[in-house]
């Protein structure tokens, strides 16, 4: 997923950094819960909407490289990972 991202991720957000956070895949495999987190966090809603209407391509990426390990590719969604805005926030008021 991080590969898909660092080839493709200019294209859905230009300027923006993609990380991936976290992936949580369901014990059938059927679905998989992306977590990114992207920097700067400004625009994140726009940036997370583009992700969504790209789903579709990003699976199909995801089929392609492994077709050959599982039966099925599972459904994907993406999350905004706020635990770095979380960790600023607190790291600010401890200071202030």
């Amino acid at each position: 997923m991080a590969g898909i991202f660092l080839r493709k991720g200019n294209e859905w957000a230009h300027g923006k950094m993609i990380s991936i956070t976290k992936v949580r895949v369901s014990p059938d495999l059927s679905s998989a819960k992306i977590y990114i987190s992207i920097f700067p966090s400004n625009d994140q809603g726009i940036i997370l909407e583009s992700i969504h209407d790209h789903s579709s391509r990003i699976r199909f990426e995801i089929g392609q490289k492994i077709r050959k390990q599982l039966r099925i590719v599972p459904e994907i969604s993406f999350f905004i990972d706020d635990s770095l805005d979380y960790i600023d926030n607190i790291d600010r008021l401890l200071k202030s």
